[in-house]
């Protein structure tokens, strides 16, 4: 069994964070306050996208992606039916220009999500930005949800410059 970190140190508690930064060789997990930017690449296995979407529902219930998208009208009440949440749409050359929330509280919307990833990436490498409200704690909190999955590292911490102490750079770890 592999011995975890001690991750009671990992944050420091004097610096302000700027990014957490988390996964494996094909996924990568960075947490800022705002915001949850998420890298899957081609080779990424079903079970991990699904493993990493209900995680961070786990930690944030109000978590949410943001989707833009140009579709027929019929098609809008499908992406609702699947969970999704319309926040607009209008009329356009195309189609209609949407903007839908998927809400990390329904497993429903988590599900057609994943299964919209494993989509892409059959063409190419996905980038998913989720916004949620976590903190330092959530960020550990986070970590040690994801921690289970086969692979999973720590990737690296970046703090905020601080006029008491300023780093060199990033923290990295292998």
């Amino acid at each position: 069994m592999v011995q975890k970190e001690n991750r009671d140190n990992l944050i420091s508690p004097n610096l302000s964070l700027s990014s957490f930064e988390m996964g494996r060789d094909d996924v990568n997990v960075v947490c800022t306050y705002g915001k949850i930017s998420l890298w899957f690449g081609r080779q990424v296995p079903d079970v991990v996208i699904g493993q990493i979407l209900l995680g961070i529902s786990n930690i944030d219930h109000s978590a949410v992606h943001e989707l833009e998208l140009v579709c027929d009208f019929e098609e809008i009440t499908e992406y609702e039916s699947h969970g999704y949440i319309l926040v607009s749409y209008a009329k356009s050359k195309d189609g209609y220009r949407t903007t839908f929330h998927v809400p990390f509280s329904s497993k429903k919307a988590l599900f057609y999500l994943a299964g919209s990833v494993t989509e892409a990436l059959k063409d190419k490498d996905t980038i998913l930005d989720c916004y949620w409200t976590g903190d330092d704690s959530d960020i550990m909190r986070l970590y040690e949800e994801l921690s289970d999955i086969e692979g999973w590292k720590l990737k690296g911490i970046n703090y905020k410059d601080d006029a008491k102490e300023k780093n060199s750079g990033p923290i990295i770890f292998d």
